[in-house]
């Protein structure tokens, strides 16, 4: 089958909307957030929002031909949804759902500078998405197929996440390339309560690509840890506390469970990736890897570029954007592991989740004239660092001779 299309993206949209914090004093910023007190903000950035906006509009803008497959209102909300998206690109909101008897989905986004975000959330035409909304004949013209915030998605949860194993089996079952990414539930909804080991169980044999942040792993997978470092951390990142060993322990549990390309975001400590052996690396689909050796049995951990964050919003979904984008264009997984943080980096230039991202050759250029990154280190038995790919090699790494 030719394939028209390099990706669609699927699964959670909504609409953002962000006030400018920039000029509002920080000190006692979150006491003064009480009931009954007025806190004075600039104007509000109206964008999209979810998976299908950031991650899908981020490949957009990085040069992957690509459609959106959400489900909005036929409300206000929704119509603004998808006037934003359709000024991007003519072709991007043709697979977009609409349901008249459904309220779209909205977050209010406080995100302070220097502090991370407090998300207001209304999940609305969300929680009826389902495997039937899936514009399957325009999945069958893509090479990748990208589907995000299952957490937010509540029928693609339920019954042991059944919907979800629905939709990427038969995606898979088309001989098309499959990601997964996903969001951190509230503790106290239904997704927080799920069982999502159970669920990853089912559904990572059908997943060729899955990189959720840390935080959403841990609480996934070992909730009793995540939990433990959510205690420790006081009022900063618990990322200082993940280990090396931690992450490879997780990628390999995970990679266990049938995925090939496996890994976690880590904020301002970069992204680690994980991946399978040849064979399974040979049975991703229309986008895997020509060289499907160089990029079995690899563990790789590249740090973050050096910016000035304007604002974190979206940032984890182009640094996806940026990986995907790699594999659809045959890059290494070093260079696409590259283009990952670049994107990323670019994202949190500004504040929404889009807007930074840049066209891929002046990304890519950027990278090459010499862009500097945060630096990493780590202190573990078996990582070495790589000078010429500026990314840290594991000990599960199989292309050791190259790292110095």
């Amino acid at each position: 089958m030719s394939r028209t299309i390099d990706a669609v993206v699927a699964g959670h949209i909504c609409l953002d909307v962000i006030p400018d914090l920039s000029a509002t004093p920080q000190d006692g910023f979150e006491q003064r957030l009480r009931p009954g007190h007025l806190v004075e903000v600039g104007p509000a950035t109206i964008s999209t929002g979810g998976a299908v906006s950031n991650t899908g509009l981020a490949l957009h803008k990085l040069g992957v031909s690509t459609r959106l497959m959400g489900k909005v209102g036929d409300d206000l909300l929704g119509q603004t949804v998808r006037q934003i998206v359709a000024a991007h690109g003519g072709d991007l909101a043709d697979g977009m759902v609409v349901d008249g008897a459904a309220h779209t989905s909205y977050t209010i986004i406080v995100n302070p500078p220097g502090v991370d975000r407090t998300f207001l959330h209304f999940p609305g035409a969300n929680d009826t998405f389902s495997a039937d909304d899936v514009r399957y004949d325009v999945v069958a013209r893509a090479r990748l197929f990208h589907f995000g915030y299952p957490p937010l998605l509540k029928l693609t949860f339920q019954d042991g996440g059944a919907q979800l194993v629905t939709i990427f089996r038969r995606v898979k079952g088309m001989g098309i390339t499959t990601s997964l990414d996903m969001t951190l539930p509230d503790p106290a909804s239904a997704a927080g309560r799920a069982d999502w080991v159970a669920i990853l169980r089912a559904v990572m044999p059908y997943v060729d690509v899955f990189l959720p942040s840390i935080e959403e792993a841990l609480y996934m997978l070992r909730r009793e840890t995540y939990e433990a470092l959510s205690r420790q951390e006081g009022q900063g990142s618990f990322l200082p506390l993940v280990t090396p060993a931690l992450l490879s322990e997780l990628g390999r549990e995970l990679l266990a469970m049938g995925g090939r390309v496996v890994g976690f975001k880590l904020g301002e400590r970069g992204l680690y990736v994980r991946t399978a052996g040849r064979a399974a690396i040979e049975g991703m689909g229309a986008a895997r890897p020509p060289d499907a050796t160089a990029w079995a049995d690899r563990e790789l951990w590249a740090p973050c570029f050096r910016v000035e964050v304007a604002g974190t919003t979206g940032a984890g979904d182009a640094t996806i954007a940026g990986f995907l984008a790699g594999l659809l264009r045959d890059l290494s997984p070093e260079e696409a592991l590259t283009a990952a943080v670049a994107a990323g980096g670019c994202n949190v230039e500004m504040p929404d989740a889009v807007s930074g991202v840049r066209p891929w050759e002046e990304m890519w250029q950027r990278v090459k004239d010499g862009w500097g990154r945060h630096a990493l280190s780590i202190d573990a038995p078996g990582w070495r660092f790589s000078k010429s790919h500026q990314a840290w090699m594991g000990p599960a790494n199989s292309v050791q001779e190259v790292a110095r």
